[in-house]
């Protein structure tokens, strides 16, 4: 009875944009923003002169895998936004390199380093004309203007468009950086009608293998399939569904196997032949990585995603899908952790509501406070510090809304300009 009321509610909140057609300004405001920032990029990218440009220079020196490897680029880029200097990458120790180019169109024209100018190391100052970023592990002093950072000139709008604005601000740089090879766009268009792709479907990213060594718990495949069916009775509220069915992206081959009996009224879309490729075997490999981008590419077109966020896969699927829609910030279920991005500054929660303490386990919340998020337990609480009190502690997630931090570029650094309430629930 409960669930029923639940859906029937988000079914009434869901019609409500298009009574005023806030849909459809919304679509053109996300089409708006990304093609600025898109535009940006281009240009930053594709300075007038060249010789005189300043330069970011990023190695791909990390000892993980694609994912991580990726928002570590993504992590060199928002410091080349952020400084204003051309982000140039040194593929040279990336098991990835030649193949990524292969894959994918280069950031710039002019993609080469600047030759006989001496690099300085991170921060340096205004004048230097390469500056060499360590990881994110290791960059001392830390940009402060790394994720949850959106930039200022964004905030405002993105405030009112999107309902967590760190993912779409993410989201749009990993937009420029795949973008595909006329070749790779062949290459999904293929498997699009290899695997007769097609909506309402729910994408479905379970990671085993090595993740489970140290990274992440077992989650069986039931206790996915929760979600995916709480999707479809929240559909069914809208119109007829014809066919339930997934997409599954897994590297562990068995999982097709067991979803088809477990599930025979789903349609499982995926191939067990990508998820082979994916073993730690074979995970370095072309087709390997070609399988990754089949599997990303379809996972962020679902109607909805069903992962843990763990994966770095699934959070880089999240992020594409938040490129494609105006507003994909409830479009997914995680089965573990929140979203975050590696390397970034806390997370920051805001009361709207004030709660007073239960049990030893809880925080006490006055509206106003601010709290470092830990994570979200799933069950209506979350884990946090209350920046006031200095306490550690559960609070229910309801009374706490994203508080959302904004940087404003100067120069060869940024200063914090202002907090920016998320004003989704005011709209």
């Amino acid at each position: 009875m409960v669930g029923e009321h639940y859906r029937s509610l988000l079914k009434d909140v869901s019609t409500l944009a298009e009574v005023d057609n806030y849909s459809r300004w919304r679509q053109q405001e996300s089409e708006t923003l990304s093609d600025l920032v898109q535009n940006r990029l281009e240009e930053l990218q594709n300075p007038p002169n060249w010789f005189t440009a300043k330069q970011l220079l990023c190695k791909l020196e990390k000892g993980c895998g694609f994912g991580c490897q990726l928002h570590h680029i993504v992590y060199c880029f928002i410091v080349a936004y952020s400084t204003q200097r051309m982000l140039v990458l040194d593929y040279k120790h990336w098991v990835y390199g030649d193949i990524w180019q292969e894959i994918f169109l280069p950031l710039s024209d002019s993609k080469t380093l600047l030759k006989n100018v001496s690099i300085d190391q991170w921060p340096g100052n205004q004048d230097s004309q390469i500056i060499h970023l360590p990881p994110v592990d290791y960059v001392y002093p830390k940009p402060y203007f790394l994720p949850q950072i959106i930039p200022d000139d964004l905030a405002e709008r993105l405030t009112v468009l999107h309902g967590d604005p760190i993912v779409w601000w993410i989201g749009q740089i990993v937009k420029y950086l795949l973008r595909p090879r006329k070749s790779t766009i062949n290459l999904l268009n293929d498997y699009a009608k290899k695997l007769k792709f097609q909506k309402p479907i729910v994408g479905v990213h379970i990671r085993r293998t090595d993740k489970l060594i140290s990274e992440a718990q077992l989650h069986t495949l039931d206790e996915y399939m929760v979600h995916v069916e709480n999707y479809y009775k929240q559909k069914e509220l809208s119109g007829e569904v014809n066919q339930k069915r997934i997409y599954l992206a897994t590297d562990e081959p068995i999982l097709f196997d067991e979803a088809k009996r477990k599930y025979p009224e789903y349609e499982i879309v995926g191939s067990d032949d990508i998820s082979k490729t994916a073993s730690l075997r074979n995970r370095n490999s072309k087709n390997a990585l070609q399988g990754l981008i089949v599997d990303i590419h379809f996972l962020s077109l679902s109607d909805h995603l069903v992962c843990t966020f763990s994966s770095q896969l699934c959070r880089i699927a999240y992020e594409i899908m938040n490129s494609l829609y105006p507003d994909a910030s409830t479009r997914y279920t995680s089965l573990d952790d929140i979203y975050y991005f590696g390397g970034q500054n806390y997370r920051l929660n805001e009361a709207v509501l004030s709660h007073k303490t239960n049990n030893q386990y809880e925080i006490d919340l006055q509206v106003g406070d601010q709290i470092y998020v830990f994570g979200n337990h799933w069950n209506g609480y979350s884990k946090g510090k209350n920046l006031r009190t200095k306490r550690i502690g559960l609070y229910p997630t309801f009374k706490v809304i994203p508080k959302i931090q904004s940087a404003k570029i100067t120069g060869n650094g940024v200063k914090i300009s202002q907090d920016i309430k998320n004003k989704k629930n005011a709209v």
